[in-house]
């Protein structure tokens, strides 16, 4: 069982729970140790005294911020820890806000609160649902290993999500920092109807088990073929940038592609489930479908574009409210985009019941 790395109370008013932190992720990456070249001998980072050349003990050690060249102010552990903010074990809500309303760029670390007790699991989950429902977080800092953290608690199914933030002088000003940003709306007209519909045809429900860190299965692979005497392919080169001359082709391939089911997803069989437009029959017309069920399916591949494209240009919070209008069942836990394909679907469904 995890044992939880900070404990503390969360307040939100005058209503605080006793909560352990605990991370909410952990690291895969295989790991290496650095040897000398041609022998098995390890090689260890040591402290050195760069005029000197000796190594030195931890306890001599002091933190210096340099000011001018060679010159330091000196500060010592101790004096840190006096100046360290807030050091009661308290993760204090000062302000609930919109999720979505946060850019992903401000989130940082993951982890996990747990109420700490069974006495204190009724606050908990009262603090849970009332994040769900509201659909928002609870913006709050808090002390932990000597560091203040800006964070944001959210509510997931069961549990508390506490993530620390980024503060704001941290992030950084793509428009300043960038050297090349497109310096009008480059995507318009055709081009970018084209992009809609594939990306529209690669959508589909976020399912993170489909995914696998194929590097690091390289990587053990290479570590155990060279273990016993064979060597790995190499391999392939990343495609090359696509030209911009040869880019309506380039769209219209890989709708097709993706229309044909060519590109197989992460855990597909790669074959497509397109069903015939109701009343048609390929048996019935030699294994191809009349031109007029044709122009159906493709009048409603258009419409199903038209109607997502129409629910992409909506906030969360709008999207949010539509899916109560619509009772859609589990519209608390969907993220944007889910909302979108649910709300699209329940569209097509009624169009179905009313042309029939």
């Amino acid at each position: 069982m995890a044992r939880a790395i900070w404990t503390g109370v969360v307040t939100f008013g005058l209503v605080s729970v006793p909560v352990g932190l605990y991370s909410a992720t952990r690291d895969h990456t295989v790991h290496f140790h650095q040897l000398q070249r041609g022998t098995a001998d390890r090689i260890r980072n040591r402290r050195v005294n760069e005029r000197t050349g000796d190594e030195v003990g931890t306890g001599d050690l002091v933190k210096g911020y340099e000011v001018g060249e060679g010159e330091y102010v000196l500060v010592e552990p101790e004096e840190l820890d006096e100046i360290a903010p807030g050091r009661s074990q308290t993760i204090d809500i000062t302000d609930f806000v919109d999720l979505e309303e946060i850019e992903p760029v401000y989130f940082d670390r993951t982890y996990y609160l747990a109420p700490r007790g069974k006495e204190y699991t009724k606050v908990y989950e009262l603090l849970r649902a009332a994040l769900a429902q509201s659909n928002r977080v609870g913006i709050a800092t808090f002390v932990m290993r000597g560091k203040q953290y800006l964070t944001a608690l959210r509510a997931e199914d069961k549990v508390l999500v506490l993530q620390t933030l980024h503060w704001a002088d941290e992030v950084r000003d793509p428009l300043k920092e960038l050297p090349e940003m497109p310096s009008g709306r480059a995507g318009k007209g055709k081009e970018l109807d084209m992009a809609l519909q594939l990306v529209d045809s690669l959508s589909g429900a976020w399912e993170p088990s489909r995914y696998r860190d194929t590097y690091q299965e390289k990587v053990r692979e290479l570590v155990k073929a060279k273990a016993e005497g064979q060597e790995i392919a190499a391999a392939e080169e990343a495609p090359a940038a696509t030209n911009v001359v040869d880019l309506m082709q380039a769209l219209q391939g890989s709708i097709d592609q993706a229309r044909g089911g060519e590109r197989k997803r992460p855990g597909s069989s790669g074959k497509t489930a397109r069903k015939s437009p109701a009343g048609t029959s390929k048996k019935s017309t030699g294994g191809k479908e009349s031109p007029k069920a044709g122009r159906a399916s493709s009048a409603s591949g258009r419409e199903r574009v038209a109607g997502k494209n129409e629910l992409r240009k909506l906030s969360k919070a709008e999207l949010y409210e539509r899916a109560t209008g619509q009772d859609l069942p589990g519209r608390s836990k969907m993220s944007r985009q889910e909302l979108i394909d649910a709300l699209s679907r329940t569209a097509g469904r009624r169009k179905k019941k009313s042309a029939a």
